[in-house]
């Protein structure tokens, strides 16, 4: 087997994020397309997709990107739940399947601010660019998470020595997610809004056209039958409230913060509120003002 050597450049910054965890054995494929809300059947080796697990009355309880290694190994990328506390949430659900479900807690990622091929990655779109170690193994893969901009993160399953999280690159890359409508949940986030909710048809995190998974029935009906009222709204504020806090428009409308996010002076934030006829004049709870933002293109996967 070949064995891609790696870029003379490396990222440069390691984000914070949930983890890392793997699926692997002879049902992984099987296991994921069942409990996911994405069609992970239709990916090809190398290649990933947003994707969700959902609670049996469609709220999102995880968002990630899952990348398809091979047919029988599968990596998930958590950028907010533990990767711990989700592999023991979904061995509740293993019973006889042939599927390893592992945290993998020497796994680390790591982004810069340029598109993949100035790193030295040919990965596009879904498309990621993977190098193996000796024993054959995924050893680094490089994703392409640029929309309006440019953006690279790179998964490596073991620690790099000498890097640390960078706070600034880290809250810029959140911002860049707000931008784009990338929500960012916290523990009070899950389990409390739907996929059309926070607006993830938007970043194709979801199918309506494979069969059952967990929460299929709400998220069929609210597709089909257009049942969503409410949907994600970018902001721009003038002071840093808590996640959970509302906004207030001048017609009575509220709004609920879902992700918050402070970088280069400024202060964003995706909230989830009405979609029809979006006032846009909004106040936060102390009375500063909120200004509605259009939402970035380019995260679809």
């Amino acid at each position: 087997m070949m064995i891609k050597p790696e870029p003379a450049l490396n990222l440069p910054h390691l984000l914070e994020t949930g983890g890392v965890l793997q699926l692997s054995g002879r049902d992984a494929l099987a296991f994921a397309q069942a409990q996911f809300a994405n069609d992970a059947a239709s990916l090809a080796d190398g290649h990933w997709q947003w994707s969700l697990w959902l609670s049996a009355k469609g709220r999102v309880l995880a968002l990630f990107a899952l990348v398809r290694i091979d047919a029988q190994r599968l990596v998930l990328w958590l950028p907010d739940v533990f990767a711990e506390s989700f592999a023991d949430a979904l061995q509740r659900f293993r019973f006889r399947s042939k599927v390893e479900i592992t945290a993998l807690p020497e796994a680390q990622a790591a982004i810069g601010f340029d598109a993949p091929a100035h790193w030295g990655f040919d990965a596009r779109g879904n498309r990621t660019d993977l190098a193996r170690d000796a024993q054959g193994d995924w050893a680094r893969i490089a994703l392409d998470m640029g929309g309006a901009g440019a953006r690279t993160l790179c998964l490596y399953s073991n620690a790099r020595a000498g890097f640390s999280v960078d706070a600034d690159a880290s809250a810029r890359w959140r911002m860049d997610d707000i931008a784009h409508g990338l929500p960012r949940l916290d523990a009070a986030g899950a389990d409390a809004f739907t996929p059309h909710m926070l607006g993830l048809d938007r970043l194709g995190a979801f199918s309506v056209k494979k069969g059952c998974y967990p929460g299929q029935e709400i998220v069929a009906r609210t597709h089909f039958l257009g049942q969503a009222k409410r949907g994600p709204l970018r902001f721009l504020l003038a002071a840093e409230p808590a996640v959970g806090a509302r906004l207030t428009a001048a017609d009575g409308a509220i709004a609920q913060l879902v992700s918050v996010a402070r970088w280069g002076g400024r202060i964003e934030a995706l909230a989830v509120g009405p979609q029809a006829a979006s006032p846009q004049s909004w106040h936060a709870e102390d009375g500063s003002e909120a200004t509605v933002l259009p939402l970035l293109d380019g995260l679809a996967r």
